[in-house]
Formats: C-alpha cells, sequence, structure tokens
C-alpha cells in the first residue's frame, strides 16, 4: 500500500520547471510579435511631410533633446532635398550640433548653408565664431573680413575680429577695430574691453588693472570681465586674486566656457595644486577645449 500511494503522489505531482519554460517561451513568442507589429505599423504609416519634420525638431529643442532634433531636421531635409529654406535648416543643424560638442559636423552644416548663401551675416558670424572655437583662427578671420565688407559697422564682429588679431599678436590691428567700435560708440563697454586684453597683451598690466576696475563697476554680473581680469593677475602672478576671478567668472557664466576652466587650471598649477589643475583641464576639454593647438 505504502508504495502505491508512493506510486499515486508521483503521478499527480506537478512539474513547475515544464511549466515555466512554456510560459518563458510564450512571453517571448508575444514579445516577438508586439515587435513585429510595432516594425510593421511603423512601416505601414504614412512619411512626415517637411513641416512635420520641422514642427518634431522644435518640439524636441523646447525639449532640449537635441539629439532627436539633430535626427528631425536631417529627416526633414531628406523629405524635400530641393527645398528653398533648406539652406537654413542646414544652419540651424550646425547650432544644434555645435551645442552637443559635435564641432566638425557643425562647420560641414555651417559651410554647406554659406554655399547657397555666402554673404549671410548670421551664417558668416557663427561660422567663424565656431573657427575661433576649434582655434583655426586664419579661418574665422577671413569670414569676419567677409563680413565687414558687407557690414562695416557690425561692432560684434569688430570685437570678435580685434580679439582674433590678439591672438596671433597682430596688435596694430587689433587696436583699429577697438578703435573702430570707439568712433561708432564712444561708450562702447566692448571696445573698453577689448583695450584691456591689449593692455594686457602688451604688458601694461597697470592700464589694464584699472580698465577691468572700471569695467567691474559698470557691469558687476558680466562673467568675461572677471576672467580677464583673472587672466592679467595670472601674468602678474598673483594667484590668490587670479583665483577669486575666475571662480567669480564660472559661477556668473550662463554657460559654461572651456576656457575658463583652462583659466583657473593655470591658476592651481602656480598655486601647485596639480590634482586640482588636471582636474580642470579635463573638464575644458570634455567642453570642447582644443588641447593639441597652441594656446593663444
Amino acid at each position: 500500500m505504502a508504495k502505491a500511494t508512493n506510486l499515486s503522489f508521483r503521478k499527480n505531482k506537478k512539474r513547475p520547471g515544464l511549466i515555466s519554460k512554456v510560459r518563458q517561451t510564450n512571453s517571448l513568442i508575444l514579445c516577438r510579435l508586439a515587435c513585429f507589429l510595432l516594425l510593421l505599423a511603423v512601416q505601414l504609416a504614412p512619411a512626415q511631410t517637411y513641416d512635420q519634420w520641422l514642427e518634431t525638431s522644435f518640439r524636441y529643442l523646447n525639449e532640449n533633446r537635441l539629439d532627436s532634433a539633430e535626427i528631425a531636421l536631417k529627416s526633414a531635409l531628406h523629405a524635400e532635398p530641393a527645398h528653398p529654406m533648406n539652406a537654413f535648416l542646414m544652419h540651424n543643424l550646425g547650432t544644434i550640433q555645435r551645442r552637443q560638442g559635435k564641432k566638425e559636423a557643425a562647420l560641414l552644416s555651417y559651410t554647406t548653408a554659406l554655399a547657397r548663401y555666402p554673404k549671410n551675416i548670421i551664417f558668416l558670424s557663427d561660422r567663424a565664431s565656431l573657427f575661433s572655437e576649434m582655434r583655426q583662427f586664419q579661418n574665422a578671420l577671413l569670414d569676419y573680413n567677409t563680413l565687414l565688407q558687407e557690414e562695416p559697422e557690425n561692432v560684434e564682429a569688430l570685437y570678435s575680429r580685434g580679439l582674433l588679431y590678439l591672438n596671433i599678436k597682430d596688435f596694430e590691428s587689433a587696436e583699429k577695430d577697438f578703435a573702430a567700435m570707439m568712433t561708432l560708440n564712444p561708450n562702447s563697454f566692448y571696445a573698453r574691453l577689448g583695450y584691456a586684453s591689449l593692455y594686457k597683451f602688451n604688458k601694461n598690466y597697470t592700464e589694464a588693472e584699472k580698465l577691468y576696475f572700471y569695467l567691474i563697476d559698470k557691469e558687476p554680473e558680466n562673467p568675461a570681465v572677471y576672467a580677464g581680469r583673472a587672466e592679467l593677475y595670472l601674468l602678474m602672478e598673483k594667484p590668490g586674486k587670479a583665483l577669486s576671478d575666475i571662480n567669480q567668472a564660472i559661477y556668473k557664466a550662463k554657460e559654461e566656457n572651456p576656457y575658463f576652466y583652462i583659466i583657473r587650471s593655470k591658476v592651481y598649477l602656480l598655486l601647485k595644486e596639480k590634482e586640482s589643475a588636471q582636474k580642470d583641464r579635463e573638464k575644458a576639454i570634455a567642453l570642447g577645449y582644443v588641447e593639441n593647438l597652441p594656446e593663444p
């Protein structure tokens, strides 16, 4: 009887391992079916129009989904390759790529836009500033020269070109651009900021410091002034003051500026804080600083 009872128990015993495998197989089949149906739905769905892709890109931009916005703009371009507005889309695409740190791709997009409108002021300005970020100073100068031939009184371009001249140590040309700004507006803040940089490059530290104090009094929330004075104090070997100013610049900046971290890394080196200096340099590189080119 004992044996019969035991046999009866074995015959009616559930096998959880087998049931689990069956359930897993069923789940896998359902998952594959769902994926197939989703893929089929996408393929059968009507393609978005040019305008719909634009609306999609704007929505992604508002959500700060830059990678998705980039794809949407590329899809619009693909939808209508001959659309008359495509040069402007290429420029917008370049700006989105630039914000993602894709500088080479952004440069290609800007250049494509300029091939259609070679004297567009905004296109030239943005490519010139990108060249500057990539530290291709001569190419940046060419774009600013073209821009200023079209708009000789464009003060933003005059200021940017003046700084470029400082970077290549053409102090005479830099001073001409800053003087032109002062002629257009004797109260120009940025013309004076340019002169402060010029004094600094010429090692006229006393006059540069006076001008920086004046500028900070005028615009105490402007990060560029603090960064400029930090560089001055770095050259004067006053690391304590330099550190205070560059920290203010980083704090007040609306967007992270890679060069601010380069300045602070140099200050840390002067203070013999090598680990902090290395961290700031790595931060600058992550933000797009081009390390393998000579510094201005």
